[in-house]
Protein backbone atom coordinates (compact mmCIF):
# COMPACT_ATOMS: atom_id res chain seq x y z
CA UNK A 1 0.00 0.00 0.00
CA UNK A 2 1.00 3.33 -0.80
CA UNK A 3 2.61 5.65 2.56
CA UNK A 4 -0.36 8.52 2.72
CA UNK A 5 2.35 11.76 3.20
CA UNK A 6 1.31 14.96 4.10
CA UNK A 7 0.04 17.78 0.96
CA UNK A 8 2.34 20.78 1.83
CA UNK A 9 -0.31 24.15 1.76
CA UNK A 10 1.74 27.07 1.43
CA UNK A 11 -1.18 30.36 1.83
CA UNK A 12 1.37 32.98 3.13
CA UNK A 13 1.54 35.45 0.73
CA UNK A 14 5.74 36.57 0.11
CA UNK A 15 6.26 32.96 1.88
CA UNK A 16 9.68 31.46 0.11
CA UNK A 17 9.92 27.97 -0.28
CA UNK A 18 13.61 26.41 -0.44
CA UNK A 19 15.54 23.13 -0.06
CA UNK A 20 18.23 22.75 2.28
CA UNK A 21 19.75 19.33 1.58
CA UNK A 22 16.88 17.61 2.28
CA UNK A 23 15.03 19.75 4.34
CA UNK A 24 12.42 22.03 3.12
CA UNK A 25 12.10 25.37 4.56
CA UNK A 26 9.56 27.92 4.09
CA UNK A 27 10.47 31.36 5.39
CA UNK A 28 8.21 34.86 5.53
CA UNK A 29 10.10 38.00 5.74
CA UNK A 30 13.24 36.40 5.92
CA UNK A 31 12.46 34.40 8.75
CA UNK A 32 11.78 30.42 9.12
CA UNK A 33 8.61 29.69 9.96
CA UNK A 34 8.63 25.67 8.59
CA UNK A 35 11.23 23.16 8.91
CA UNK A 36 10.24 19.73 7.14
CA UNK A 37 11.80 16.75 5.96
CA UNK A 38 11.06 16.30 2.39
CA UNK A 39 10.65 12.40 2.03
CA UNK A 40 7.20 13.71 4.40
CA UNK A 41 5.94 15.49 1.78
CA UNK A 42 3.91 13.49 -0.89
CA UNK A 43 3.23 17.00 -2.76
CA UNK A 44 3.16 20.63 -2.36
CA UNK A 45 0.01 23.70 -2.92
CA UNK A 46 1.10 27.13 -3.34
CA UNK A 47 -1.51 29.64 -3.03
CA UNK A 48 -0.77 33.17 -4.47
CA UNK A 49 2.17 35.27 -3.70
CA UNK A 50 4.37 32.61 -2.77
CA UNK A 51 7.69 31.55 -4.17
CA UNK A 52 9.73 28.42 -4.74
CA UNK A 53 13.37 27.94 -5.70
CA UNK A 54 14.17 26.16 -8.99
CA UNK A 55 16.62 24.00 -6.85
CA UNK A 56 13.85 22.58 -5.08
CA UNK A 57 11.10 22.20 -8.00
CA UNK A 58 14.11 20.10 -9.78
CA UNK A 59 14.26 17.96 -6.63
CA UNK A 60 10.24 17.47 -6.45
CA UNK A 61 10.34 16.86 -10.43
CA UNK A 62 13.00 14.04 -9.96
CA UNK A 63 11.45 12.57 -6.93
CA UNK A 64 8.03 12.65 -8.82
CA UNK A 65 6.60 14.83 -6.50
CA UNK A 66 3.77 17.32 -8.00
CA UNK A 67 3.62 21.19 -7.31
CA UNK A 68 0.47 22.80 -8.00
CA UNK A 69 -0.23 26.32 -8.16
CA UNK A 70 -3.46 28.12 -7.20
CA UNK A 71 -4.39 31.77 -7.12
CA UNK A 72 -5.26 32.99 -3.60
CA UNK A 73 -8.90 32.18 -3.93
CA UNK A 74 -7.90 28.45 -4.29
CA UNK A 75 -8.78 28.78 -8.20
CA UNK A 76 -5.79 26.04 -10.21
CA UNK A 77 -3.74 27.71 -12.59
CA UNK A 78 -0.60 24.90 -13.25
CA UNK A 79 0.78 21.89 -11.85
CA UNK A 80 3.92 20.95 -12.23
CA UNK A 81 5.13 17.39 -12.55
CA UNK A 82 8.15 15.65 -13.38
CA UNK A 83 9.00 12.86 -16.29
CA UNK A 84 6.45 10.66 -17.13
CA UNK A 85 5.88 7.93 -14.95
CA UNK A 86 4.24 4.02 -15.46
CA UNK A 87 4.37 1.80 -18.02
CA UNK A 88 3.50 2.91 -21.39
CA UNK A 89 1.49 -0.44 -22.15
CA UNK A 90 -0.99 0.65 -19.54
CA UNK A 91 -1.70 3.81 -21.16
CA UNK A 92 -2.04 2.55 -24.33
CA UNK A 93 -4.72 -0.11 -22.60
CA UNK A 94 -6.00 3.70 -21.29
CA UNK A 95 -5.74 4.84 -24.78
CA UNK A 96 -8.03 1.76 -26.59
CA UNK A 97 -10.76 2.10 -24.19
CA UNK A 98 -11.40 6.07 -24.36
CA UNK A 99 -11.51 5.00 -28.21
CA UNK A 100 -14.12 2.12 -27.14
CA UNK A 101 -17.39 3.93 -26.74
CA UNK A 102 -18.94 0.57 -25.16
CA UNK A 103 -16.07 0.41 -23.19
CA UNK A 104 -15.70 3.70 -21.98
CA UNK A 105 -19.35 3.85 -21.66
CA UNK A 106 -19.39 1.17 -19.11
CA UNK A 107 -16.90 3.27 -16.72
CA UNK A 108 -18.17 6.60 -17.40
CA UNK A 109 -21.40 4.57 -15.87
CA UNK A 110 -20.04 2.95 -12.65
CA UNK A 111 -18.39 6.06 -11.83
CA UNK A 112 -21.88 7.90 -12.26
CA UNK A 113 -23.19 5.50 -10.33
CA UNK A 114 -20.55 5.79 -7.40
CA UNK A 115 -21.38 9.14 -7.14
CA UNK A 116 -25.43 9.16 -7.14
CA UNK A 117 -25.15 6.64 -4.36
CA UNK A 118 -22.74 8.33 -2.18
CA UNK A 119 -24.85 11.48 -3.03
CA UNK A 120 -27.48 9.59 -1.77
CA UNK A 121 -25.99 8.42 1.62
CA UNK A 122 -25.33 12.22 2.06
CA UNK A 123 -28.73 13.23 2.45
CA UNK A 124 -30.10 10.07 3.94
CA UNK A 125 -27.80 11.19 6.72
CA UNK A 126 -29.06 14.56 6.61
CA UNK A 127 -32.92 12.99 7.37
CA UNK A 128 -31.75 11.23 10.18
CA UNK A 129 -29.95 14.42 11.43
CA UNK A 130 -32.58 16.86 11.69
CA UNK A 131 -35.49 17.21 13.84
CA UNK A 132 -37.33 18.78 11.17
CA UNK A 133 -40.00 15.98 9.95
CA UNK A 134 -41.05 18.22 7.09
CA UNK A 135 -37.39 19.00 5.77
CA UNK A 136 -36.66 14.73 6.85
CA UNK A 137 -39.26 14.05 4.25
CA UNK A 138 -37.63 16.35 1.57
CA UNK A 139 -34.51 15.00 2.02
CA UNK A 140 -35.85 11.63 1.68
CA UNK A 141 -37.90 12.74 -1.53
CA UNK A 142 -34.37 13.89 -2.95
CA UNK A 143 -32.86 10.88 -2.19
CA UNK A 144 -35.41 8.63 -3.97
CA UNK A 145 -35.37 10.63 -6.96
CA UNK A 146 -31.00 9.67 -6.79
CA UNK A 147 -32.59 6.04 -6.49
CA UNK A 148 -34.63 6.28 -9.26
CA UNK A 149 -31.82 7.88 -11.44
CA UNK A 150 -29.56 5.35 -10.28
CA UNK A 151 -32.70 2.51 -11.08
CA UNK A 152 -32.20 3.49 -14.86
CA UNK A 153 -28.68 5.04 -14.92
CA UNK A 154 -28.24 0.94 -15.57
CA UNK A 155 -30.06 1.41 -19.36
CA UNK A 156 -27.50 4.55 -20.12
CA UNK A 157 -26.11 3.00 -23.38
CA UNK A 158 -23.27 6.26 -24.29
CA UNK A 159 -21.63 8.87 -22.87
CA UNK A 160 -24.82 11.87 -23.01
CA UNK A 161 -27.25 9.71 -21.45
CA UNK A 162 -25.02 8.85 -18.40
CA UNK A 163 -23.74 12.27 -18.10
CA UNK A 164 -27.57 13.22 -18.37
CA UNK A 165 -28.32 11.00 -15.36
CA UNK A 166 -25.76 12.88 -13.39
CA UNK A 167 -27.29 16.13 -14.10
CA UNK A 168 -30.87 15.13 -12.75
CA UNK A 169 -29.00 13.67 -9.82
CA UNK A 170 -27.08 16.62 -9.48
CA UNK A 171 -30.17 19.14 -9.94
CA UNK A 172 -32.14 16.94 -6.95
CA UNK A 173 -29.37 16.59 -4.73
CA UNK A 174 -28.16 20.74 -4.90
CA UNK A 175 -31.74 21.74 -4.85
CA UNK A 176 -32.07 20.47 -1.07
CA UNK A 177 -28.65 20.84 0.23
CA UNK A 178 -29.55 24.11 2.28
CA UNK A 179 -31.72 22.09 4.06
CA UNK A 180 -28.72 20.13 5.97
CA UNK A 181 -27.26 23.28 7.02
CA UNK A 182 -28.55 24.14 10.58
CA UNK A 183 -31.52 26.74 11.05
CA UNK A 184 -28.92 29.25 12.36
CA UNK A 185 -26.20 29.12 9.60
CA UNK A 186 -28.89 29.16 6.50
CA UNK A 187 -29.13 32.81 6.26
CA UNK A 188 -25.56 33.72 5.77
CA UNK A 189 -24.97 30.15 3.99
CA UNK A 190 -28.11 30.46 1.88
CA UNK A 191 -27.30 28.62 -1.86
CA UNK A 192 -28.47 30.48 -5.17
CA UNK A 193 -28.07 26.78 -6.97
CA UNK A 194 -24.96 25.54 -8.07
CA UNK A 195 -22.42 28.54 -9.25
CA UNK A 196 -18.59 27.81 -10.48
CA UNK A 197 -16.71 30.20 -12.16
CA UNK A 198 -17.18 31.90 -10.40
CA UNK A 199 -19.20 30.91 -6.82
CA UNK A 200 -21.49 33.48 -6.13
CA UNK A 201 -22.50 33.08 -2.15
CA UNK A 202 -20.70 31.42 0.87
CA UNK A 203 -21.75 27.87 0.55
CA UNK A 204 -20.53 27.42 -3.26
CA UNK A 205 -17.46 29.18 -2.23
CA UNK A 206 -16.32 26.55 0.21
CA UNK A 207 -17.30 23.79 -2.40
CA UNK A 208 -15.09 25.17 -5.29
CA UNK A 209 -12.00 25.46 -2.61
CA UNK A 210 -12.86 21.69 -1.58
CA UNK A 211 -13.30 20.64 -4.67
CA UNK A 212 -9.87 22.16 -6.25
CA UNK A 213 -8.47 20.38 -2.83
CA UNK A 214 -9.82 16.79 -3.81
CA UNK A 215 -9.03 17.56 -7.82
CA UNK A 216 -5.86 17.58 -7.25
CA UNK A 217 -5.53 14.55 -5.08
CA UNK A 218 -7.36 12.76 -7.58
CA UNK A 219 -5.03 13.94 -10.28
CA UNK A 220 -2.09 12.76 -8.25
CA UNK A 221 -3.52 9.65 -7.82
CA UNK A 222 -4.07 8.96 -11.39
CA UNK A 223 -0.85 9.64 -12.16
CA UNK A 224 0.78 8.09 -9.32
CA UNK A 225 -0.46 4.77 -11.01
CA UNK A 226 0.62 5.64 -14.66
CA UNK A 227 -2.53 6.67 -16.06
CA UNK A 228 -3.07 9.41 -18.31
CA UNK A 229 -4.86 12.31 -16.02
CA UNK A 230 -6.25 14.36 -19.48
CA UNK A 231 -7.79 10.99 -21.19
CA UNK A 232 -11.02 10.24 -18.71
CA UNK A 233 -14.31 8.25 -20.13
CA UNK A 234 -17.13 10.83 -18.77
CA UNK A 235 -15.55 14.20 -18.84
CA UNK A 236 -15.24 15.55 -22.38
CA UNK A 237 -11.52 15.30 -23.51
CA UNK A 238 -10.72 18.83 -24.23
CA UNK A 239 -6.57 20.33 -24.23
CA UNK A 240 -5.23 20.76 -20.80
CA UNK A 241 -8.46 19.28 -19.16
CA UNK A 242 -7.46 16.96 -16.52
CA UNK A 243 -10.81 14.62 -17.37
CA UNK A 244 -9.89 11.26 -15.60
CA UNK A 245 -8.97 13.49 -12.72
CA UNK A 246 -12.43 14.99 -12.85
CA UNK A 247 -13.93 11.53 -13.37
CA UNK A 248 -12.47 9.54 -10.17
CA UNK A 249 -12.93 13.04 -8.14
CA UNK A 250 -17.25 12.38 -8.86
CA UNK A 251 -16.81 9.29 -6.45
CA UNK A 252 -15.27 11.45 -3.65
CA UNK A 253 -17.12 14.81 -3.79
CA UNK A 254 -19.87 13.76 -1.20
CA UNK A 255 -17.54 12.60 1.25
CA UNK A 256 -14.47 14.49 0.94
CA UNK A 257 -16.02 17.83 0.12
CA UNK A 258 -19.85 18.08 0.78
CA UNK A 259 -19.70 16.46 3.94
CA UNK A 260 -16.76 18.06 5.22
CA UNK A 261 -18.52 21.67 4.14
CA UNK A 262 -21.46 20.75 6.09
CA UNK A 263 -19.24 19.58 9.30
CA UNK A 264 -17.68 23.02 9.02
CA UNK A 265 -20.95 25.53 8.87
CA UNK A 266 -22.70 23.41 11.38
CA UNK A 267 -20.04 23.36 14.03
CA UNK A 268 -19.45 27.09 13.38
CA UNK A 269 -15.99 26.12 12.29
CA UNK A 270 -16.16 28.96 9.70
CA UNK A 271 -18.83 31.65 9.01
CA UNK A 272 -19.37 34.72 7.09
CA UNK A 273 -16.69 36.29 8.03
CA UNK A 274 -14.32 33.80 6.45
CA UNK A 275 -15.42 35.40 3.33
CA UNK A 276 -14.93 38.01 0.91
CA UNK A 277 -17.28 39.28 -1.98
CA UNK A 278 -15.48 41.06 -5.23
CA UNK A 279 -17.33 42.75 -7.46
CA UNK A 280 -19.23 41.16 -9.37
CA UNK A 281 -20.62 38.81 -6.55
CA UNK A 282 -17.58 36.24 -6.83
CA UNK A 283 -17.36 35.04 -3.32
CA UNK A 284 -14.13 33.51 -2.12
CA UNK A 285 -12.43 32.27 1.31
CA UNK A 286 -10.24 34.71 2.76
CA UNK A 287 -6.78 34.19 4.14
CA UNK A 288 -8.76 32.47 7.81
CA UNK A 289 -11.34 31.07 5.96
CA UNK A 290 -8.48 28.53 3.21
CA UNK A 291 -6.38 27.53 6.57
CA UNK A 292 -9.55 26.50 8.28
CA UNK A 293 -10.39 24.56 5.59
CA UNK A 294 -7.53 22.82 4.25
CA UNK A 295 -6.99 21.96 8.52
CA UNK A 296 -10.04 20.19 8.21
CA UNK A 297 -9.29 18.60 5.13
CA UNK A 298 -6.17 17.30 6.17
CA UNK A 299 -7.67 15.66 9.36
CA UNK A 300 -10.64 14.67 7.35
CA UNK A 301 -7.90 12.61 5.06
CA UNK A 302 -6.55 11.02 8.41
CA UNK A 303 -9.79 9.34 9.14
CA UNK A 304 -9.98 5.60 7.92
CA UNK A 305 -12.51 3.26 6.15
CA UNK A 306 -12.85 0.07 5.84
CA UNK A 307 -12.40 -0.86 2.43
CA UNK A 308 -14.88 -3.97 1.01
CA UNK A 309 -12.60 -4.50 -1.79
CA UNK A 310 -9.64 -4.80 0.28
CA UNK A 311 -11.06 -6.12 3.34
CA UNK A 312 -8.62 -3.66 5.29
CA UNK A 313 -9.21 -0.32 6.88
CA UNK A 314 -7.40 3.10 4.01
CA UNK A 315 -7.30 6.18 5.11
CA UNK A 316 -9.98 8.43 3.38
CA UNK A 317 -6.46 10.85 1.51
CA UNK A 318 -5.50 7.02 0.15
CA UNK A 319 -9.15 6.01 -1.98
CA UNK A 320 -8.61 7.85 -4.61
CA UNK A 321 -5.21 6.01 -4.77
CA UNK A 322 -7.04 2.94 -4.12
CA UNK A 323 -9.78 3.53 -6.97
CA UNK A 324 -6.77 4.44 -9.32
CA UNK A 325 -5.66 1.38 -8.76
CA UNK A 326 -8.66 -0.60 -9.75
CA UNK A 327 -8.63 1.22 -12.39
CA UNK A 328 -5.86 0.37 -13.96
CA UNK A 329 -6.15 -3.62 -13.55
CA UNK A 330 -9.36 -3.01 -14.84
CA UNK A 331 -8.06 -1.70 -18.01
CA UNK A 332 -4.97 -4.39 -18.15
CA UNK A 333 -7.55 -7.21 -18.01
CA UNK A 334 -6.95 -7.79 -14.31
CA UNK A 335 -10.33 -7.18 -13.26
CA UNK A 336 -13.69 -7.67 -15.26
CA UNK A 337 -15.23 -4.32 -14.30
CA UNK A 338 -14.30 -1.12 -13.06
CA UNK A 339 -15.64 -0.99 -9.08
CA UNK A 340 -16.31 2.79 -7.78
CA UNK A 341 -15.94 3.26 -4.25
CA UNK A 342 -19.69 3.19 -2.45
CA UNK A 343 -19.71 4.84 0.84
CA UNK A 344 -21.77 3.29 3.73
Amino acid sequence: MKQLLNTLYVMTQGAYLTLDHETLKVEVDGKVQLQVPLHHIGSIVIMGNVMITPFLLGKCADDGRSVAILDRNGQFKCRMVGKSSGNVLLRQAQYECVRDPKRATTIARNIVAGKIKNSREVLLRGARETENQIEAESLKRAAEILAGALMRLKDADDADAVRGFEGESANAYFGVFDLMVKEGERTSFKMNGRSRRPPLDPMNGVLSFLYTLVLHDCISAVEGVGLDSQMGFLHALRPGRPSLGLDLMEEFRSLLADRLALTLINRKQIAAKDFEVRPGGATYLNDDGRKTVVVAYQKRKQDEYHHPILEEKVPFGLLPHVQARLLSRHLRGDLEAYTPFLYS
